[in-house]
């Protein structure tokens, strides 16, 4: 063997020895953020289409959806303690600010009674930033069922209703598509630490 193909073949064993390195570092590197009482999607889903009024009573579609990092919860105004108590720990992490531009949606299950300016009142006891969505029951439940959101009337003794309803935060990034669910009990220290953990794929995403 000549000087020249020994340094040559010493070479090629350090370029493969380097690209080994640089897979098994891409391969660990890939592996899915762990959220804290949650699940980020291995593969982001793209919500359905949808036509909905917020708050302010503004048209609003998946297309307002991009440019911001959301958290989307699905609950009602006349709900007695899991949708008060969800969105106060929301509030919560929205004040911690995990994640720059994070903006926080609360999607009603209750259109009959929720308007823009019932939901405006409600949000405004909670968190100013916040804003509802509300709308034709057909495009409520279509989003609903884009992000496997299940909402189901009960009627009450004297002609009132309640509802039960899915226990989940939809987390979105910036291109409207769900990355990651948050499932109960939610704990704002929790979900902080767990925004913050995945911070950099939800702005790699805009």
């Amino acid at each position: 063997m000549t000087l020249r193909l020994f340094w040559i073949l010493v070479g090629l064993g350090a370029l493969c020895a380097a690209l080994a390195g640089f897979l098994l570092a891409a391969q660990v590197d890939s592996s899915p953020p762990v959220l804290a009482s949650g699940t980020w999607l291995a593969d982001a889903r793209t919500i359905t289409d949808f036509h909905l009024i917020d708050s302010r009573g503004r048209p609003f579609s998946r297309a307002d959806l991009r440019g911001h990092p959301t958290l989307m919860y699905f609950g009602f105004t006349h709900c007695p303690d899991e949708c008060p108590d969800t969105l106060a720990a929301l509030a919560r992490v929205e004040k911690q600010a995990p994640v720059p531009g994070l903006r926080v949606l609360f999607v009603t299950i209750d259109p009959k009674r929720d308007t823009p300016p019932i939901l405006a009142a409600y949000l405004r006891q909670l968190d100013s930033a916040f804003l509802g969505l509300t709308g034709k029951p057909a495009e409520l439940r279509r989003l609903e069922a884009s992000l496997g959101i299940a909402a189901g009337r009960i009627d009450l003794p004297g002609g009132g209703y309640d509802f039960d309803h899915t226990l989940a935060i939809i987390l979105l990034d910036s291109r409207a598509r769900e990355v990651g669910v948050f499932t109960a009990p939610f704990h704002a220290r929790r979900l902080s630490q767990s925004l913050r953990r995945v911070a950099p794929e939800l702005r790699d995403a805009a």
